[in-house]
């Protein structure tokens, strides 16, 4: 049996974690760590757990996980860098859902995150935890870095088409729309129903602190430099995130053949699903698929994707157990679906 710990745990992310792992008998959840919620059952934060958590928040205590397999890090970005080397000091391996180590260098991070990095010795050595990416990587690494919901729906996206040289790697534009939940649980003004309900709007066009997540894992699959436009939007979901992407074709090839493409990149990926009809945001929620549509425009000269995940879990808990079942050598599958 795998012994776990989930440091931030009462965020979404965290308790995303706990909705999945405590399904499973094979893993048993030591420690739940929340600052904000120390002495609080987990039943009391998130009453749907009643009956199945018989667990409290607790204080962050680098000793606490010295006897642990995996630790699950969802602290938010800038806080994770500050526990994650204390984690790896005790022998258990990790799983960070931050953006602490995500990018190659602190540089890069310190100017989108605009925190000053205090572990930048962990980022050659994280393994960017992109499944369908970096399988074999992934099974021997100390501490994956869990990609962004943003990215794994993009890169999964564009994997083919890149590796391949169907498009031209510069000028790719890509619009999504994520549920409220990717915002984190905290409460703000911006946040709160009554200026999210009926309502859509785009934030942080071309700040976004997941942009150089993409361009330098798209290039690292393209080996060329890879430039796009990214600009996210929030939806009155829940959860959910549906992710457009045009590009230019280099080469002139039909929706067919897309598909047949698509279809035979991912024929082994348990959690990616090729469609040819259009995905839709209801067909993945609560669930670690990954849906994607492609559409070549010979008029044009241009291809459009279509990729949709669940926000939380294949663009963030869901996709975290994968690491972890692929890390510890099980069944990639367990506990997801």
């Amino acid at each position: 049996m795998l012994e776990a710990a989930i440091i931030g745990a009462s965020g979404y992310s965290g308790a995303e974690l706990l909705r999945i792992l405590t399904q499973r008998n094979d893993v048993r959840i030591r420690k739940v760590v929340a600052s904000s919620s120390v002495g609080q059952r987990v039943d009391a934060v998130y009453p749907s757990f009643a009956g199945r958590v018989d667990l409290e928040y607790e204080p962050w205590d680098p000793t606490a996980c010295a006897n642990c397999d995996i630790v699950f890090s969802a602290l938010p970005s800038g806080e994770s860098m500050k526990i994650v080397p204390q984690v790896l000091d005790h022998g258990a391996r990790v799983i960070d859902l931050s953006g602490d180590f995500r990018l190659p260098t602190a540089a890069l991070y310190e100017r989108f995150y605009k925190h000053t990095h205090t572990a930048p010795h962990l980022l050659g050595s994280a393994v960017y935890g992109l499944p369908e990416l970096s399988r074999a990587q992934i099974a021997e690494a100390r501490l994956v870095a869990n990609p962004g919901c943003y990215p794994t729906s993009a890169i999964l996206g564009l994997l083919p088409v890149l590796e391949d040289k169907i498009i031209e790697p510069s000028g790719i534009v890509i619009t999504s729309m994520s549920g409220i939940s990717g915002a984190g649980r905290s409460a703000t003004l911006e946040l709160s129903f009554s200026e999210v309900n009926e309502n859509i709007r785009a934030y942080k066009i071309g700040t976004h602190q997941h942009i150089p997540e993409m361009q330098s894992v798209l290039a690292r699959v393209s080996a060329m430099e890879v430039s796009l436009s990214f600009v996210p939007h929030l939806v009155p979901l829940t959860r959910g995130l549906y992710t457009t992407i045009h590009a230019r074709l280099d080469v002139p090839v039909t929706s067919d053949e897309l598909f047949k493409l698509y279809s035979q990149r991912y024929h082994h990926e348990p959690f990616v699903r090729v469609k040819r009809q259009i995905p839709q945001v209801k067909d993945v929620v609560y669930t670690n698929y990954c849906d994607i549509a492609v559409y070549a425009y010979a008029s044009s000269g241009q291809v459009v994707i279509l990729s949709v995940i669940d926000n939380l879990v294949k663009g963030a808990a869901g996709q975290a157990v994968q690491n972890m079942n692929i890390m510890f050598g099980l069944p990639e599958r367990e506990g997801l679906y």
